[in-house]
């Protein structure tokens, strides 16, 4: 019999902290309005629940996963290919997307990835025609991501960037060069592209922060209360002309591909900043250096980049009004969530019900 999972420890995720507060599926579902996907397992062609369950090791604790499932049929691997020595058996795969494995698993009927962003995923011919259920971490690490973005923000707000260099040369440096531009972000008007779970936590700090946050959806103009106008995705322009802050939260799909170019920066008031934490690709990065040399952009906090990795001889490391991190914004958040997640989604799994998270091949997300 399968026991319903109320709580994840610690210990499952090798984590050593006592400080984590235990968390009820239940509360997760509800805090993060995760929903679960349109068809039961056991309805989908080629389930039958029993096959190998191909666990990535991120610190998970094997024993610790088997003793909430009876008879479960369990492998955590530490490569991938190790992964492939077991994909004849597999019915499914949690922290693996790739097309050789995808290939050598006939019996694969679901994939969980440990990311937000499934674009690459999406390429598989079994994944986007709905063979396989893709599932991925969308929500799980929204907290964390968005105050990175508000990291950002600040940091290029208060010059953070200018008094680090001088500090590293000694200098107590209070002259123009150092204090000019600096801005405090209460009372200006943040725009938030795309008001998922990453834009909704972005928007959720800006608000505490005494901003005005206006936002874009691509489905619909319903919003949180703390956002003052959701607009449609044909609405960027008009609202970017309105916004001193606009943080890019879109996934990547064929839509948003490159959809932020210079028209978009142009809009943009003089002076202002743009920040990053959704995918990189949907910048055009020509036009963002352009809007960045020519003065219009203030300053760019970027922890995604078109190209990623960004080459070490590209010309935004050697702006002084851009910050880059290197796609860590998700990291140092709650691992009790993902962890979570992953095993109500093995539970479902096996019991043949919906999983949560549930990518849609059409949308991209």
């Amino acid at each position: 019999m399968i026991q319903r999972l109320f709580f994840v420890t610690v210990l499952l995720l090798g984590l050593s902290g006592s400080a984590w507060a235990q968390l009820t599926i239940d509360e997760l579902v509800a805090q993060a309005g995760l929903k679960q996907g349109p068809v039961a397992m056991r309805d989908r062609p080629g389930w039958d629940g029993t096959g190998k369950i191909i666990v990535r090791d991120i610190g998970v604790s094997l024993a610790g996963i088997q003793q909430h499932f009876d008879d479960a049929n369990l492998v955590v691997v530490t490569s991938l290919e190790q992964a492939l020595t077991h994909a004849e058996d597999a019915g499914a795969v949690i922290g693996y997307c790739n097309d050789e494995l995808l290939a050598a698993a006939p019996r694969l009927t679901w994939v969980q990835i440990f990311s937000s962003g499934a674009e690459r995923c999406l390429e598989s011919s079994r994944i986007g025609n709905g063979e396989v259920v893709l599932t991925n971490m969308q929500k799980m690490s929204s907290p964390v991501i968005g105050e990175h973005a508000i990291a950002l923000m600040l940091a290029l707000g208060r010059n953070l960037p200018q008094f680090a260099g001088a500090m590293e040369q000694g200098r107590w440096s209070r002259g123009a060069d150092h204090t000019g531009g600096m801005t405090t972000v209460a009372g200006k008007t943040m725009l938030v592209l795309g008001l998922g779970g990453i834009g909704t936590e972005v928007a959720k700090r800006g608000n505490a922060l005494g901003m005005r946050v206006v936002g874009t959806r691509n489905s619909s103009r319903q919003g949180p209360d703390f956002v003052d106008y959701v607009g449609l995705s044909d609405e960027m322009l008009e609202l970017a002309e309105q916004a001193q802050v606009v943080v890019n939260a879109l996934p990547l799909t064929d839509a948003t591909r490159g959809l932020i170019a210079a028209e978009f920066f142009a809009a943009m008031p003089q002076g202002s900043y743009f920040i990053n934490v959704g995918r990189g690709a949907t910048v055009n990065t020509d036009d963002l250096l352009k809007a960045l040399s020519s003065g219009r952009l203030a300053g760019a906090g970027l922890d995604v980049t078109d190209p990623e990795p960004l080459p070490s001889d590209h010309a935004l490391w050697s702006m002084d009004n851009v910050i880059i991190t290197p796609h860590v914004s998700g990291r140092g958040g709650d691992r009790q969530r993902h962890g979570l997640l992953m095993m109500e989604n093995i539970r479902r799994y096996i019991a043949g019900e919906a999983l949560l998270n549930v990518v849609d091949p059409n949308k991209g997300y």
